[in-house]
């Protein structure tokens, strides 16, 4: 009789249980406390970010397989795996949308809070891959100006399209960061956002990181947000960050100060952790020659708590107004905030029982005196709509 094959999978990772049952043998365990020994008869591992797949954890393994549900992937030893021939598998772009909804729910929010109008804005995005380039096209719909800063990129198709970072920072008014966490290579971005890189930023600029939380420089982020407090009435640099330095441990100052400070969740919708385990699910598939599940999806993916139908009037009302309703009723990411400044100390507890986010296009919106303009915008964004 055949053995049959054994999977370790992080029990965060959802809508898997159940699914791979019938042709595996499954263990869930916490992605933090996985150990060599729960893997050493293991023939695939499913992970997050919080299991740290190196020697140390494979040595001695019987590991063939290791997925990730995750866009990133430096938490993989890529290295150790490719030299004892451990195929490694990431999900690029699976959470690209959920990113791309937070960041538009962050800008929205600044620029009531700021009143600023959005078309009258320059937004740098640095890292222009899945993420990236959904972002610099969402926050174009919203009017605004995009300065893209992409330095493999540009390496390989040319200068036209990217800006110098000096160039990026010196004319932002907000950036974002979408890039990996890389140490080495031509272009790593640990602490990519430096002394050096503050220094060079406009006055009044917002910054924001939902990449990995060692692209920024914390102590240099907050010298930075001091210097500007210390030499204005109204701190000229605010920050966003969905990422930390040693998280879940976290600076409480630097939360304390920041704009808005989220749990790592700023990729967390339903949708893009479902798209995440469907690349679990069908690779182990296909790397194990299981003629099964070729097209697996979860047959249901939990409803948000807000109404999925929005009714908008949009007399006397800008478009920026209307995005605003429309974005913060779908996500209002103020709450995720709020709730970890309240209780930091909870920051896994908040990121493994988040709620369901859903994204735009789960929401159908009734138009009434809608512009063209606000039409071609909330299509653009996903939404569902209905004019009246």
């Amino acid at each position: 009789m055949t053995k049959k094959l054994k999977i370790v999978a992080d029990a965060q990772i959802p809508f898997l249980k159940g699914v791979l049952e019938p042709f595996a043998d499954v263990v869930y365990l916490p992605g933090a406390k996985i150990t060599p020994a729960d893997i050493a008869d293991t023939d695939a591992i499913f992970i997050r970010t919080r299991t740290i797949c190196n020697e140390e954890l494979l040595r001695g393994s019987s590991v063939r397989l290791i997925v990730t549900a995750t866009i990133g992937y430096d938490h993989i030893d890529t290295a150790y795996c490719e030299a004892r021939g451990i195929r490694w598998v990431s999900a690029p772009g699976c959470n690209s949308s959920s990113v791309q909804q937070y960041i538009i729910a962050a800008l929205l929010v600044l620029a009531k809070e700021k009143k600023w109008d959005l078309e009258d804005m320059t937004l740098g995005v640095i890292g222009v891959g899945n993420v990236g380039s959904k972002v610099a096209e969402a926050a174009a719909t919203l009017g605004m100006c995009v300065l893209l800063n992409d330095p493999p990129r540009a390496e390989k198709e040319g200068d036209a399209a990217f800006t110098p970072l000096a160039q990026l920072l010196a004319q932002s008014d907000i950036v974002t960061c979408h890039t990996p966490l890389t140490k080495d290579g031509t272009y790593p971005t640990y602490h990519l956002s430096s002394h050096d890189f503050f220094n060079r930023m406009k006055d009044e600029v917002v910054y924001i990181n939902t990449a990995r939380g060692a692209v920024t420089d914390s102590k240099a982020l907050l010298q930075a947000a001091h210097s500007s407090t210390l030499n204005s009435q109204l701190s000229t640099l605010n920050y966003i960050l969905d990422v930390w330095e040693g998280e879940p441990d976290l600076d409480l100052e630097l939360l304390e100060n920041a704009f808005i400070g989220t749990p790592h969740i700023a990729g967390y919708s339903a949708d893009g952790k479902a798209n995440g385990t469907v690349v679990c699910v069908r690779e182990f598939c296909r790397f194990f020659g299981l003629n099964i599940l070729p097209d697996w999806y979860p047959s249901s993916i939990p409803a948000p708590p807000m109404p999925t139908v929005i009714a908008i009037d949009c007399e006397r009302k800008t478009a920026q107004q209307v995005f605003y309703e429309a974005v913060t009723h779908t996500y209002p990411l103020w709450k995720d905030s709020l709730q970890l400044k309240q209780m930091p100390a909870a920051f896994e507890e908040q990121r493994g029982n988040y709620w369901p986010r859903r994204e735009f296009d789960s929401f159908a919106i009734e138009l009434k005196h809608p512009t063209g303009k606000i039409v071609k915008g909330l299509t653009s964004l996903g939404f569902k709509l209905k004019i009246f």
